[in-house]
């Protein structure tokens, strides 16, 4: 039986180098790559472009990599709860771009799938559009996109095996899935770590074919956002 598994988030992301590009899972505050990120912190990468659906917050997920200034460009749908994000955009320090968060799944899927674009309306007529092929379908403009080509892709579930098989709960089920299938190398943090044979194989998310490391993460402060209404 093949064992994926590493001891810590630091031997994960050792070869994770300056320059590269990388996919981080997460939808807002849910489902970080908290381990994989502290680490990458620690290890001080650099000039990294990182496609994610946002740019985390000032003090939790891919905004202490934008403290030490570790990002060169944010590929990302959703920017707007980034207060260094904004001021690094504004100094010209970081490339940004935005793209429909429809298009950014769907270019994560063709890259998992091994296609190299995809056809999309979303963008048309928009910024989105300038400098990219333009090709009409029965009548309607259609974008062509091309997939990613990352490096790397960080994920983080609820439960895996040692072969890679995870399991993603609730709300956490959200970029994480196809961004495991798209990445080159695939690194899973989990918070439980169990044999193969454990997990139900209907209840599994991501198989372990597109997993290449996986390991028990610690310490998840596991945030989440709270609605909050002015009073009566």
């Amino acid at each position: 039986m093949i064992n994926k598994t590493v001891s810590s988030a630091e031997a994960a992301i050792a070869d994770i180098k300056d320059g590269m590009t990388v996919l981080f899972g997460g939808f807002g505050l849910c489902g970080i790559p908290e381990n994989c990120i502290s680490a990458l912190v620690k290890q001080g990468t650099t000039n990294l472009t990182c496609i994610s659906n946002n740019a985390g917050v000032d003090d939790f997920g891919i905004g202490l990599m934008l403290h030490q200034k570790q990002v060169k460009k944010m590929i990302s749908s959703y920017v707007g709860e980034n207060a260094i994000f904004e001021q690094q955009l504004l100094s010209g320090e970081l490339e940004v771009e935005l793209i429909p968060q429809g298009t950014l799944a769907t270019r994560c899927l063709a890259a998992g799938y091994g296609m190299p674009a995809i056809f999309t309306p979303a963008g048309v007529g928009t910024e989105v559009a300038e400098g990219k092929e333009i090709r009409v379908f029965k009548g309607k403009e259609y974008l062509l996109e091309m997939a990613f080509e990352a490096d790397f892709a960080l994920v983080k579930a609820w439960k895996g095996d040692t072969a890679g098989n995870l399991i993603f709960r609730s709300t956490s089920r959200n970029f994480n899935p196809i961004m495991a299938m798209a990445g080159k190398i695939t690194i899973a943090e989990v918070e439980e770590l169990v044999e193969p044979g454990e997990l139900d194989p209907d209840q599994i998310h991501t198989p372990g074919i597109y997993v290449h490391r996986i390991f028990q993460g610690k310490n998840y402060e596991k945030r989440i956002e709270n609605r909050t209404t002015r009073s009566k």
